[in-house]
Parts: structure tokens; C-alpha cells; sequence
């Protein structure tokens, strides 16, 4: 386990909990819990026993943002942004390669950049009480960072988008459900029973085939659809010779394939 003062990391037969903590801000993001965030990753990609990451916060909220009052403390302004930008794009960075899939456990609100955060893992998960609203504009006067300008028109579409950034209504789980924003929303006593199903599902898939459906899906946003029919068979000839026979089996005799946890 890896504790810091800001993210904890806990590993539990072969899925790793990476939880923000700081509960007392709602979890709200320093250059600290960035690092943190990209230190936890780091474990989990030397580590190969860990198949599945799970992203949450601790408390009452998910992660309300960036924290506010170490954005507003005097500092030269190019310079602050640069290490902000560096300590907190490094950590996306990191999320979005994982080399294993990730889910975000929506627990609570997430706002600012933590909606671009909870968007960032390949499943996101909310209890009904959490929302997302992005505070960016209409209260900050800055554009969506965390990676929202990506993924929120990849997810919901460009005038839905647009709405939720420049307007910076909350979104309920409902809604973001909906709308396709998110995978799935559930009563709150249900989050944890709802993320441990769909980590076990994960846990049992092949890590390699699980990066490279990633890296296929978010590559056919710019691929023709000849290229894209290039790129699967690509991907196909790693994998069909390391797991189909083993898949294969296992339908046919109605049992559940045991994949090997090698990643590439």
C-alpha cells in the first residue's frame, strides 16, 4: 500500500483503489495530489498482479477541482500555470495509459477538473446523490482543462457540450446516464456492489486485449473506416494467436477463459 498525504493506494487481489484524500476540501487537486495520483500509477504499472484501477475520493465529494486557494496565491503567473499544467497533465497523462483498465467510483460531486478527471478512466460509475458541473468559464473565466475539451464532445456531443461548459449547469448522474456521459448510475448503497461487478469483469479480461480495444476505439475519432479495418486486424494478429483458443474453449464449454495478465 502507498499512502501519501493527499492519495492512498491500496491493492486487493489484482485490483488497485487509488482514493484523493482530501476529504476536508473535497478532495480538491494541488500539484501534491496530482504527483500522487501519478506516483499510484506508476505502482501499478510495475506491478503486473494489478489487472484493474479503481479512482475515488474520500468523503463526501469525488474531487471538487482544482484547489482554489493555491490557484489564487500570488505566484508569476506563467510560471505557476507551467508547473500546475506540468504536475497535473503528467497525472491524465498517466490515467488515460494506464495498462490496465480503469473506473472511476463517483462517490460525490465532481466538478471543475475533477469532471475532466472522472471522464478520463476507460468506465465511469456514479452514485445518484454525486453530479458534474464545470465551473471553468462562467465562474473562473478559463477554458475546461483536465482533458474535458476532449472528452466531454466525444461523450455527450458538440451542443450538449457546449451547454455544459459554457453554461456550467450541474449535470445529475440521471442526466449524465442519459445522455451517455457516463456508464452507469445507481442508489448510492449500491456504488460499491456496482463497481466490485464490473471490476471483476475486467479483472478476468486480458489486460493486452483491454489496452488495445482502448487504443482502437479512441483511434477510429480520426481513422477512416478502411484504416480502422487495418488497425483492428493489426491488433488482431497479437491477439488471436495469444488468447482465442483459450476464449474459445471456455464458450464452447460455458466456462469463464483465464487469460494471462501479460500486458502487451
Amino acid at each position: 500500500m502507498l499512502t501519501t498525504n493527499t492519495v492512498l493506494l491500496n491493492q486487493e487481489d489484482g485490483v488497485a483503489t487509488i482514493t484523493l484524500n482530501r476529504p476536508e476540501f473535497m478532495n480538491a487537486m494541488t500539484n501534491e495530489l496530482m504527483r500522487g495520483i501519478s506516483q499510484a500509477l506508476e505502482v501499478v504499472r510495475s506491478n503486473e498482479d494489478i489487472r484493474v484501477v479503481i479512482l475515488t475520493g474520500n468523503g463526501r465529494g469525488f474531487c471538487a477541482g482544482a484547489d482554489l486557494v493555491q490557484a489564487a496565491e500570488p505566484k508569476k503567473p506563467a510560471t505557476g500555470a507551467s508547473k500546475q499544467g506540468d504536475d497535473f497533465n503528467a497525472a491524465l497523462r498517466a490515467l488515460m495509459d494506464c495498462p490496465v483498465p480503469t473506473i472511476a467510483r463517483i462517490n460525490g460531486p465532481a466538478a471543475g477538473g475533477g469532471f475532466g478527471l472522472a471522464l478520463a478512466c476507460d468506465i465511469t460509475v456514479a452514485a445518484h446523490s454525486a453530479f458534474f458541473v464545470a465551473t471553468f468559464g462562467p465562474n473562473l473565466g478559463i477554458v475546461p482543462d483536465m482533458g474535458a475539451t476532449w472528452s466531454i464532445p466525444l461523450r455527450v456531443g458538440r451542443a450538449r457540450a457546449l451547454g455544459i461548459t459554457l453554461l456550467g449547469d450541474r449535470v445529475s448522474a440521471e442526466q449524465a446516464l442519459q445522455w451517455g456521459m457516463i456508464w452507469d448510475a445507481v442508489e448510492d448503497s449500491a456504488l460499491d456492489t456496482r463497481v466490485a461487478e464490473i471490476a471483476a469483469v475486467l479483472k478476468r479480461s486480458s489486460p493486452s486485449a483491454v489496452t488495445r480495444t482502448r487504443q482502437t476505439i479512441d483511434a477510429a475519432i480520426h481513422n477512416i473506416f478502411s484504416d480502422q479495418l487495418d488497425l483492428e486486424m493489426t491488433h488482431q494478429a497479437v491477439l488471436i494467436p495469444k488468447n482465442m483458443q483459450a476464449g474459445a474453449k471456455a464458450f464452447l464449454a460455458k466456462t469463464t477463459a483465464d487469460f494471462s495478465g501479460e500486458r502487451g
